[in-house]
This record gives structure tokens, sequence and C-alpha cells, in this order.
């Protein structure tokens, strides 16, 4: 398998006159700077099945890398397989990858692999990972014509039955076979891999030499060495992560998914302490009662005192991070206000300190209530319609631009180690258990200047809120998208992002 061959390392690779060239490389420990592929197992076993079903992956690894190390890589990459994959619904499995893993892949790219990748005009990739795993990040973000990679088997009801496909996993000399058969005559100039099982599907790549006869075929392959650089910046790739899912903040290595597990029964305890104990109390005491939970809030600016009596609210428009910005807002006001939301469940509804309205999406009828939510007091309004949890912020509705003329843009940013508050295919109502179920969650509140009355002159709403948006970007160092709660529903659960009522469910 491979045995006495030798292969020059990355180093002495040439991007020079490849564009109209064909390149083949390994994924895990070749493009990806680590040649472990448990973490994305993990998270298909979390997101896809269960946290029993990642918990038993987890015990599962030691065993597996010994069998790694001793026994079968092969036998390996099937005990995760099985154990990660059985039973689970293949569009649970194709929704994971394209919405969950690309986040995780994208921040361990191999800068030299992705040097020389990226130099090809036509790009394969040659992996032992299933393919419907790999496929939506290698296609999405490294420009991939193909993946060639293990094939799983699949039930008649569309499950995964946890074994795979022949010819087996791509290792060895069954990766140059899924070469050979993928380009018959016609071969890669180029060959990328990181260990001896990748020398087979390497030897065959060709690449062109001059000599006394004239042009000839030559091997060209080289090795990737082990490396602790690191990782490429997410923006050098060709698309960046605006959106992922999953609660998972950090790549769950098997040491980082123990201390998760491991920390769960004290986060959980926690986020039930900083959820009930605050909910009774007002937002003065709020503030001083987050200090001794651990919660950390940063308030900069100068914020609007409260209305007089007779006088409209303030509408406080906010960029998006969880659903807790309305409630973390109030407490950075030290008073009490509304928000207005998109969706919200009942059991959401009831817990809240503030007061939470829906809105119906039916322009009048929203308009309307949002007028008289302001004539109560003050209004909190995230017109992005949706979270978002990188540095970007999606476009926003005009609607709220044309109710009122006391607007004050709020920067809202948060940090969060260990889980995500918020989530598309989960259960929404969890959403705030999971933010305060970090060690220190931190929410930072920038109140900027009320927008002036010559704003709104001669512009369309549209424009207005366009202007607030690139006010909220230029605060937070965010860049500024025409993406919308849409396109994020579809990207990340093939869904429109609506949540149905009684009425039309029935």
């Amino acid at each position: 398998m491979g045995a006495g061959r030798r292969f020059e390392q990355i180093s002495k690779c040439s991007t020079v006159g490849r564009s109209n060239q064909t390149v083949a490389a390994d994924l895990d420990g070749t493009l990806l700077l680590s040649a472990n592929a448990f973490p994305y197992f993990m998270l298909v076993a979390l997101e896809a099945g269960s946290l029993l079903r990642a918990f038993l992956l987890l015990l599962s690894s030691p065993f597996v890398y010994f069998t790694y190390l001793f026994i079968s890589d092969t036998v390996a990459v099937k005990t995760f397989i099985f154990i990660a994959l059985w039973r689970l619904k293949i569009r649970d499995i194709e929704l994971v990858s394209s919405s969950v893993l690309p986040k995780f892949y994208a921040e361990d790219v191999n800068p030299d692999a992705w040097k020389i990748f990226n130099s090809f005009g036509k790009r394969y990739i040659v992996t032992a990972s299933p393919r419907i795993m790999v496929e939506p990040f290698a296609k999405n973000f490294l420009g991939a014509d193909k993946v060639l990679g293990t094939e799983l088997e699949i039930s008649n009801n569309g499950r995964a039955t946890g074994f795979v496909m022949k010819p087996g996993v791509l290792v060895g000399e069954y990766k140059k076979a899924a070469v050979l058969k993928e380009f018959g005559t016609n071969l890669p100039d180029l060959g990328l891999g990181d260990r001896e099982t990748d020398h087979d599907f390497m030897s065959i790549c060709k690449g062109w030499s001059w000599g006394r006869a004239g042009r000839a075929t030559a091997q060209e392959a080289y090795m990737v060495p082990e490396t602790k650089s690191e990782p490429l910046p997410r923006n050098k790739l060709l698309s960046p992560v605006i959106f992922h899912e999953g609660r998972l903040v950090q790549r769950p290595t098997p040491l980082v998914a123990l201390l998760t597990f491991l920390w769960m029964p004290i986060g959980i305890f926690l986020s039930i302490l900083r959820v009930y104990l605050n909910i009774p109390l007002p937002e003065k005491i709020v503030r001083y009662n987050y200090k001794i939970l651990g919660i950390k809030l940063i308030v900069k600016g100068t914020p609007p005192p409260p209305p007089r009596a007779g006088q409209s609210g303030v509408l406080f428009v906010c960029n998006h991070r969880t659903v807790l910005d309305p409630v973390v807002t109030a407490v950075a006001l030290g008073r009490k206000i509304s928000c207005v939301t998109y969706s919200i469940s009942k059991f959401s509804e009831l817990i809240s300190p503030i007061k939470a309205v829906a809105l119906s999406r039916e322009r009048e009828k929203d308009a309307a209530h949002i007028k008289q939510l302001l004539q109560e007091g003050d209004l909190v309004i995230c017109p992005e319609g949706t979270t978002c949890r990188e540095p970007f912020l999606l476009r926003f509705s005009a609607l709220f631009a044309e109710l009122t003329d006391r607007i004050v843009p709020v920067a809202i940013n948060t940090k969060q180690t260990v889980f995500y508050g918020t989530t598309v295919r989960g259960y929404k109502f969890l959403d705030p258990y999971f933010v305060f179920m970090n060690p220190r969650p931190t929410y930072e509140i920038t109140f900027l200047n009320q927008l002036p009355p010559d704003v709104k002159e001669g512009k369309s709403t549209i424009e207005v809120a366009n202007y607030i948006q690139r006010v909220l970007g230029g605060a937070l160092g965010f860049e500024c998208t025409n993406l919308t709660r849409k396109d994020k529903y579809a990207m990340m659960a093939g869904t429109d992002g609506r949540v149905q009522n009684k009425k039309e469910k029935s």
C-alpha cells in the first residue's frame, strides 16, 4: 500500500500554470490541518441524532483510536460511521452537513494546501469520510468539482443502515480505484495527501515534463506534512460562512466534547437560576444580579430617558444576536420596555420579563400594532427578523422607518464560549437557556445617537432602513448584506422560516 514510495513536500509545489490542470487531494490532514474526523461525526451524532448517541460516540473514541493506530483505519472509520449515523434519516444528515459542518471545516483549512488546491482549474477531493458529510463544504467553500468519498448504505425508508456501500471505506487502494473509475485514462495532473494510505492514488497522478524526446508524463504528487500553523482565515475561502446551525461553539474534539458533557449539569443548573431568579425582579436590580450570577453586561453610550406623560416612546432598533436581545436591552436601560418579534413560543411569552408581541406579517396590521405599543412606552424591534451569529447584518425590514421619528439604533454583540443560544431546526423555547448555560455569557449593548429628523427627509423608508443598517454595521464592524430571514431558513432548514399558527395548521 504505497510502501517505499517517496514524495516531495508541498513546499516544493508550484502554483504557476495550473488553471487548466486537475488536482486530486485528500481532505483530513491534507486540505484540513487536523487528520482527525471525530469532531464531524460527533456533530452529526449530536445534531441529527441525540445527546445519548453523541455520548456513546465519545465513549467509543479510545477504542476507535486504538483500532486506527494498531489494527485498521478502515475498521475505525466504519465504527464511527455505525455509531454516529445508524438509523438516522438521510435528509437529517444532509441538513447537518450543509448547515453545521461547514463552519467547523472552515476553521481548520490548511493555508499551504489551500494555496495549491485553489490554483487549479478543476479540483477533486478524495476522502475516507462519507461523501454526504463533506460535499456541501467542499463544493461551496473550496470550489471542489466533485467529492469522491465513502458512500453510505441507505435503507428503503431513507435511513442510514450504519454500513457502507461497496467497495467500502475509501482508504489506500480503494482511493486509487475511485480515481481510476472517475478519470479513466485522463488522470489528475497532481495529487495531494498526508499519509501512506494516500500514496496509492497519489502515485497515478500525472504531470508533464520536457526531455530530449519532447513532452512526457511524469508522476507529480506532494505530501502535506503535519504542521502547527494557524488555519486559513475564513474570509480567504471562496464564500464567507454567514449562516450556520448547531448548538456547539467549539470544535468538539474528544477533550472538548468530554469537558462539554461534564459542564452540562452545571450549565443547566446555572441556566435555570439565571432565567428564573431574574423574572420577578426590576430591571435595575437585575443588572446587579447579572454580576452575581456571572453574566457580563457591558453598556456603552447614553440611552434616552423614559418618555414623559403624553409622549410616545422611543423605538430602539437593534441588530439581532439572540432571543434575549430585547430583555438585555431593557436591563441595560434599567426600565420596562416592550418588544415585537416575528415568532415567539407561548412558553417564552409566558416567562418573558417584558411584554413580547408576535407580528402577524400583515403590514397594515403590524404597523397599527407597533404604533399602539409606542403610545404605551418604549419599544424594541429587530428588523433583521432573525438572528445572525457571524459579523454580518441581514437586510432590515423597512416597516419601522415609517412609524416614528424617535429612532435610536442599538448595536448588540455577544460572546458565547460553549453553546449557541439560537437555532433553526431545534427547540426554540430552549434558546434562552442555552445562552445562560455558557460559563460567562457576555452582552455588549451600545446605544447610538437618536436619528436626526433630517435623515428621513426626502428618503424612502427602504433608504432609511438601509442607512440604519450601515450605522449599526459601522459601530459593530459588521458587514451589511441583502440576505433575509427567508434566505437563512432556506439554507439551514429548507423552509421559508414561517411559523404556522393554529388556524393555518388546521
